[in-house]
């Protein structure tokens, strides 16, 4: 799915595990690995899937000062989402934003993303037309 590609990418870079204790309070850039996805469609099946399978991203970098999020397709490439909302709430920083997709195809997006300042766990949701996805991950300062 083609879905998240344009709203996160690959960027193979180190590993982390959900749980990692890594403080995350917008200060610093972070480094984000995704660790479960799940894909899920209108009839309300979702099913685990690899980052392969559905063009999701396994590591993205985020960077506060600058508003963006940023991650690195297979061909080594470069691509660069602006966070248009942040916000923290109860310890979590929230960033959103919403991307067109590829240009002629109805593939816009809204995502989100929601990090715990103390330990780093991450959730990542997107949702685009007949499709959604929800992200576990965890995120560390670089």
């Amino acid at each position: 799915m083609r879905f998240l590609t344009a709203c996160l990418g690959l960027a193979a870079v180190v590993g982390l595990s959900p749980g990692a204790q890594a403080a995350v309070d917008g200060s610093e850039p972070v480094i984000c690995a995704s660790v479960t996805i799940l894909e899920c469609v209108p009839d309300g099946t979702c099913q685990r899937v690899n980052a392969e399978e559905a063009g999701i991203p396994r590591f993205l970098r985020i960077d506060f000062a600058g508003q963006e999020i940023t991650r690195t397709k297979p061909n080594g490439d470069d691509i660069t989402s602006q966070i248009e909302r942040s916000e923290i709430v109860d310890g979590r920083l929230v960033l959103q934003g919403a991307e067109d997709g590829f240009e002629g195809i109805s593939d816009g997006i809204g995502w989100s993303v929601s990090i715990d300042e103390e330990t780093g766990d991450m959730v990542i949701t997107g949702s685009g037309e007949e499709v959604a996805f929800v992200i576990f991950g965890a995120c560390t300062v670089y």
